[in-house]
This record gives structure tokens, sequence and C-alpha cells, in this order.
């Protein structure tokens, strides 16, 4: 599944269609079957956890009061407001103002089940190749008009004609129709990936009519522009003021198509939102310090340690409190540019992780708050662990010959340092590695014997905090003889020196969800390692990854899926791409003490700031926002 971050809705409805209609069947020819039943919603194992009558989610609070304003921080400026827009830095919070088809709850087990937004219900066939879905007919855009199927494909073009990423994520889909007014349905080139269904909902309504009329001075929109004229939406919330760079503030709209379905109940209490913009990191915690926001998610395991004893923390206006993090898996390391002829050899990647001491780091830099990334799906049931058997083995037979020889034979594991005995002996076995790759050590250089010049790593990097692990990082390399060279650059330089594939390393997070698919392609796929706009930073090409991205993408049921996605996670692991730095398996927070959740939370999101609401009753007592 796509692992961008939404709201969460609901809409329940769906009538069964009677009929018939031929379709493709296995074995030779053709075979009747009848029509797929219309759905108020899906999963991709098994029934969705909530019914079509359900009168709210069982995380919410349906009496939640509705009002009071909550301050969020945003990293960056902005200069547009239009989400297609390939030049430019999107508004935060503009995705609160917009809908899709379909999307998830937050308390589900199987995070691929979804539920009506703008669509009522869904319909597939057994082979999984079409989608239809059909629109609510209470569904209105801001201005009061009612969206349509029109909307639908005409969003869904204007996604795969703009945007690299989009059209990369929807290549299967071969063809786009209107049904009629309110149902739509798109033909995919493959039959039996169980994902396209979903994903399909996932995509971004927006209104025709609007984009293709004139502005307030009578100028024609361009979908395919930045813009900072606010956008019409039909979410529960619109942009009421904005300054540009600095803040953006969302109102609740009062007449919202939506109020009172299922999934809204007890959700977007907030009457208003604002995101206010901070370029630099310590500057923004000042703020949170002074009030100027909120509240805050703490990234930083030093900073959550250390420097969270300021009054308003131990007088009780500022909470801490901390959520776990079962929703998704991980991999953050430095990512090597594999474009790069030096780190071509696998051993040369490999001699890397042994110059990494991450313990040492943990230690002195996050009091030991971090956990080691050992797989490509850290956190999850995902991740592999000891040697392959079962299911997981019996895929893994069928590219034995295209992967590392290690792969059955030893449990991946990453070296561990933490003492000078470690460390040095960890050092050892990268010059070793070096050494057997053809570099040479003279003179305290690890020299290329082809080109007689030293090995050198550009670290590219856009906060000056990331030294605090970078420095001991490079001390180690250089006892090994490599060059380390640390560039620290603003964030427009650093978005377009990745974007151009211009770096040697960097430090990097792919977030994983629980039921990985078609996102796996972008990610480590062949074909997305020369798409400037894809994931696959790494620039990896490897014909067994791709046969097993293939293997996930098509597990018929949850067993396959993870076995194939561990038997994925170990070729990963043993071609040594990246060099796995550390994650966190809670998410830590700190608000100032004005605000209200449900007593019972949802298990895979902390749901802020859609389920909570302000308290006057709490905000009284904190110095309410003036």
């Amino acid at each position: 599944m796509v692992f961008t971050w939404r709201f969460f809705k609901q809409a329940a409805a769906g009538l069964a269609l009677a009929g018939a209609v031929s379709v493709s069947g296995l074995g030779n020819g053709a075979v009747q079957a009848q029509e797929p039943e219309w759905q108020h919603g899906s999963a991709l194992n098994g029934t969705p956890k909530y019914a079509a009558d359900v009168e709210h989610f069982d995380y919410v609070n349906p009496e939640a009061p509705k009002g009071g304003t909550v301050r969020l921080a945003a990293s960056g400026s902005f200069d547009t407001f239009n989400i297609l827009a390939q030049k430019g830095n999107l508004a935060p919070g503009v995705a609160l103002i917009y809908e899709s088809l379909m999307e998830p709850s937050l308390d589900e087990e199987d995070i691929s089940a979804q539920y009506g937004v703008l669509a009522e219900a869904v319909r597939f066939p057994d082979d999984y190749s079409w989608v239809e879905y059909r629109l609510n007919p209470d569904a209105r855009w801001h201005d009061g008009e009612p969206v349509t199927a029109e909307d639908v494909v005409w969003s869904f073009k204007k996604a795969i004609e703009l945007d690299p990423q989009r059209k990369f994520y929807y290549q299967n889909v071969e063809k786009t129709e209107i049904v009629d007014e309110r149902t739509i349905r798109f033909s995919f080139d493959v039959s039996g990936n169980r994902e396209l269904p979903k994903i399909m909902g996932q995509l971004t309504i927006l209104p025709k009519h609007w984009w293709e009329g004139t502005d307030d001075k009578g100028e024609a929109r361009d979908i395919s522009r930045s813009t900072l004229e606010p956008p019409l939406g039909s979410g529960p919330y619109r942009i009421k003021d904005f300054s540009p760079s600095r803040q953006v503030i969302l109102e609740r709209v009062d007449d919202y198509w939506g109020e009172d379905l299922p999934i809204r109940v007890g959700a977007n209490n907030f009457g208003e939102i604002r995101y206010i913009s901070f370029l630099d990191d310590s500057v923004q915690f000042e703020a949170f310090k002074g009030d100027q926001y909120d509240y805050h998610v703490e990234r930083s395991s030093s900073q959550w340690a250390k420097r969270y004893d300021f009054p308003a923390v131990k007088d009780g206006r500022v909470v801490k409190e901390i959520f776990p993090d079962k929703s998704r898996g991980v991999m953050q390391g430095f990512f090597l540019n594999l474009r790069r002829e030096k780190f071509q050899d696998p051993r040369v990647r490999r001699a890397l992780n042994f110059a990494y001491d991450f313990e040492t780091t943990n230690e002195i830099v996050s009091a030991n708050l971090l956990k080691r990334v050992n797989s490509y799906f850290a956190g999850t049931e995902l991740a592999s662990s000891g040697l392959p058997e079962g299911k997981e083995l019996e895929i893994l037979e069928e590219v034995r010959d295209l992967v590392p020889p290690e792969v059955f034979t030893e449990e991946y594991t990453n070296p561990v340092g933490g003492s000078p005995d470690k460390v040095r002996a960890n050092l050892r076995e990268a010059v070793k590695l070096l050494r057997e790759a053809g570099y040479e050590l003279k003179d305290r250089k690890m020299i290329d014997p082809a080109t007689g010049e030293q090995l050198s790593i550009e670290f590219l990097y856009r906060d000056k905090a990331s030294e605090r692990s970078l420095l001991p990082y490079s001390k180690n390399l250089e006892a090994i003889g490599i060059k380390p060279i640390l560039r620290l650059v603003d964030t427009s330089q650093f978005i377009n020196r990745i974007r151009g594939r211009d770096f040697d390393t960097t430090v990097l997070a792919i977030g994983q969800s629980l039921s990985p698919g078609n996102e796996q392609r972008e990610y480590w796929g062949s074909e997305a390692a020369d798409n400037d706009s894809s994931a696959n930073y790494a620039g990896i090409r490897n014909p067994a990854v791709d046969k097993l991205i293939d293997k996930v993408i098509f597990a018929q049921d949850r067993e396959t899926l993870v076995a194939a996605t561990r038997a994925l996670d170990r070729v990963l692991l043993w071609n040594h791409y990246v060099v796995p730095q550390f994650y966190v398996d809670e998410t830590r927070t700190a608000r100032w003490n004005r605000f209200a959740h449900p007593e019972s939370m949802p298990e895979y999101s902390t749901g802020f700031p859609t389920i909570w609401w302000y308290d006057e009753a709490l905000a009284a007592k904190t110095e309410a926002l003036k």
C-alpha cells in the first residue's frame, strides 16, 4: 500500500446488483459468473471490521465538542496549494480540503481495509481485473456542485499526466470508463493483483469545473502550475487565510456534506487548524517551548531525553505522552548511490557497515533510546529473521542463482560495536573487505590502484543536528583510510540533489505499511532506478529483487504475502544497499495541555488532530489561546 498519511473517513452503503456478465475464466474459453456485489468497504485479507450499518468507529468520542483552535508546526516554506504541481513547495494542510474515494480506519490489523468516502460502494471480480466505484449522491464540493464521475476520471488522468510518481504507481491501469454519472470503472492490464482495486480508492479527487474555470481576475487556471489561490475542495476543512511561506489557517466547513457519515462522527472536531512554518528545527522547538504552537512530535531521542526540563513541563502545562507505533515498518540508513562506480562492489558497501558503530552512538548521542534497523521492514512481522524456511524458502529457491549464497546459509546481522575492542575488530574486517574489493591501504589512505585516488565519500545532509551521528562515523572511516566529506546544504538544494541523484550517500527513511504491494516497485524495482521522481534512491537494479517484488504484489493470501516480503527483505539485506541506521517503535509527543482524546485510542495511530478536541476546562488552566 501507499505510505502517505491521510485523514480516515467512512461512508456506509452498498446494495447488491443482480445480473450476469461474461468474464475471463480459468482454463479454456470464458465462463458465466454473477456480477460482483457492491460493498460498503473491502479488505485485502478477509472482511472489513466495520459493517455497513455502523454508527461510528470504536475509537472516537461521538459526543466530542466542536470548536477551538489547534496550532501545528510545519517544516520549510511553501509557495503553492496545487497538489499536482511539480515545481514549488506544497503548503501544509492542503490534504484536509480534499477527499479520496475510499480510506482506511485506524484500528484494524489489516490496514488495507477501506471504507467509502466520496464513493459509497465498490465492487470488483474475483480475478481483480477491474474495479468500479459508485459515488455517494450527497457528495458535494464546497461551492455546492456535486462530485461527479467526470471529476474522478479527470483527476486520475491529470494525476498520471503531471506526476511521474503517480504514473508509475498506477501503471497497471489500462482503461478508465464512466459507466454512468455516479459510477466509474478502472480496468487493469493484469489479473490476480489484489491490491489494484485498493490503491485506486486512494486517488485524491479534484473538481474539474473549478480547475478548468477562471480565477477572480478572469484568468484561466492551470492545474500544471503552482498557485497560491486557495483551491476548491470537498473535505471537512477549507482554507480560511494564509501568509505565503509562513502560515496556513484552515476552518471547519459548517455545511460539510459528509458531516453525518459514520466515519465522520467524532472526527474533525477543531473549528480552526493553523499550520505555522519554520525553517529551522531548533527555532521550531524554541517556539514550542514558548507556546507558539500546541503539539510537537519529537523525532530526536537525544532531545527527548535531555531537553524537556523547561518550566511548562514541570508544572504540567505541557504534557509528554508516548504512543506505541504499530502501524508501519521502516528502513532508515545511509543510502548508497549505486550509480557511483565506487559503490558497485557489495564488499565495499558491507565494509561501510562495519565502520558504523551504532551502539556507541546510541549510548552517547541518543541515551540508548534507539533500536538498530535490522530489516527493510523493521518493527513488523514482515521482517526476516533466522534462516529461511517453509514458504519463504520455497519462494527463495526460485531465485537461488540470482542472490548471494548467504541468503540461504547465514542469518543477516549487523556488526556490533560499543567497545574499543569490538570497534577495532569491525574496522579490521572493513579493511579486509576493501582489500578484497581491490583497494590498497597506503600511507593510511585507502587507494584505488586503478586511479591512484583515495576512496572518498560525500555525506549530504540538511540538518546540522545530523552531525552528532555523522562525526563519529566519519572518524571511523578516516581510521581505515576513507576520506569523508560532510556537505551541509539547505533544504531546496538537498531536494534538488536527491532528485537529480547527485549524491554519494545520505540518510533517508522509507516507511512501510503492514500490507506492502505495488509501491515496492518504486522503492527497489529496476524500472524505477532511472526515474528521478521515484523513491529508488539507491538505484537498485536486481532481477531477483524484481521477481520477489512481483511475488509480494501477486500474493493471494496473508501467509504468502508475509513469506514473500520476508524473502524480499532478506535479499535486499544481503546485497548491502544501505548501511542500516536506527528506528523507534513509538511516537513521542508533547503538547500544551488544552486538548483531550478518546479514552480508547486507535491501535495504529495517535489520531491527532483528527479525533482529538479542544478542552475548554484544560485550556483555562493552561492559559488558553487568546
